[in-house]
Parts: C-alpha cells; structure tokens; sequence
C-alpha cells in the first residue's frame, strides 16, 4: 500500500534524509521518502500491517524530529 501524509514542523533536510533512512529500515516498510521542500512523506508498506508501521513511523520522526508531526 502506498500513501502520502503531509508533515507539519519538519524544520530542515537534514533531519528529512535522517527521517528516511531510519522509516526504510523498519520492517514491512518497501520504500519511503520524506521530502523537506513539500514538507509530505511517501511510504510504501504492507497493506495487512499499515497501521503498525506507522506507529513506528511516527515515533522515528518524533526522535529526529520532536516538533514534527505527521497529519493523517
């Protein structure tokens, strides 16, 4: 499954390229990419797991990121 979140307070991109690097490792994540400019995060995911992964997702973001929050 893949779906489009947008980011509020993702305040640099190099916090953006952390963001991603950490959401690809997760497990049932296929790809993802968080993009500063859009401030929008793309994730390809299992669809039987989504809900979990982005509970993960949330949470890596949170640590790289505290004030950024993903808008579902």
């Amino acid at each position: 499954m893949k779906k489009k979140f947008k980011l509020q307070d993702l305040d640099c991109a190099n916090c953006a390229a952390k963001m991603e690097d950490a959401i690809k490792k997760l497990p049932g994540v296929q790809d993802a990419t968080v993009s500063f400019m859009t401030q929008k995060l793309t994730i390809v995911a299992e669809d039987d797991r989504f809900d979990d992964i982005m509970k993960k997702v949330a949470d890596v973001c949170a640590k790289v990121e505290p004030d950024c929050k993903i808008l579902m």
